[in-house]
């Protein structure tokens, strides 16, 4: 390979990562309400801003585009979008009905015993999480980790690369991931109780899966993210007291 096609590729990485970092800081001044909702992001005041060229900066408003954290204006550039409870609420709602085919499809196929005591370890964990009394930011933290990394095993159970990208791509939507609204809680005195719930449906699931029930197992898993929908609506009453990233970008019902 000649010095320039190195250089240029060298150039390459260095800009996807320049946009990588790019997305990564919009999207936190968006869910932190620095970049408030409606307010039009101009191309040329975030080359200041964040100090870099138009290039990566463009790539990264495409990609939150596609998150749908932007949407795009009729005279160019992009605007922070709003969203309605039920557009919130029907993200969820698709991201449970994916999960709960996957766990389905994992009860009918029957899964690796390997991948069963991954999902117990990790399940272990979590109740090594919640035995405390109370959750401090810390041991909330490991609990979102450990709760995702769950989810994650689940849909790698239905063994179908097409559903468990789209369970990916249904994740992905704003508030409708399986630990995005468990924030709520973590200031909350009845945060551990609400969470010892949603660990009792894991290990429902995971029993339903190894008994091959996949009735039961779907059933449970879809009500499993109605509690993410329960928490929507208790970030809504207190937006400010909810821990709840972005929640203001969410017009209550």
């Amino acid at each position: 390979m000649s010095p320039s096609s190195v250089r240029l590729l060298d150039s390459d990485a260095e800009g996807g990562s320049q946009a990588v970092k790019a997305q990564q800081r919009l999207r936190e001044w968006i869910l932190a309400g620095d970049l408030p909702s409606g307010a039009r992001i101009a191309e040329l005041a975030l080359v200041d801003r964040l100090g870099m060229s138009r290039t990566p900066i463009r790539a990264a408003l495409m990609h939150l585009k596609q998150e749908g954290l932007l949407e795009p204006l009729p005279g160019g550039g992009y605007a922070v979008r709003t969203f309605s409870e039920r557009e919130v609420a029907d993200a969820i709602e698709l991201r449970g009905t994916l999960e709960g085919l996957a766990a389905r499809l994992a009860a009918e196929r029957g899964v690796r015993p390997a991948l069963i005591q991954q999902a117990r370890v990790c399940l272990d964990q979590i109740d090594a999480v919640l035995r405390a009394s109370a959750l401090d930011d810390e041991t909330f933290s490991t609990y979102v980790e450990l709760n995702g990394q769950f989810h994650k095993q689940l849909s790698e159970m239905a063994d179908s690369a097409v559903l468990a990208r789209e369970i990916e791509r249904a994740s992905s939507l704003p508030f409708a991931s399986a630990s995005g609204f468990v924030g709520v809680h973590v200031h909350d005195a009845h945060a551990r109780d609400t969470l010892v719930v949603a660990q009792h449906q894991h290990r429902q699931v995971l029993d339903a899966i190894e008994r091959r029930e996949a009735g039961r197992a779907e059933a449970l898993m879809r009500e499993h993210s109605r509690i993410a929908r329960q928490n929507m609506q208790l970030a809504l009453r207190d937006p400010a007291a909810s821990g709840t990233p972005g929640v203001q970008l969410i017009r209550p019902s």
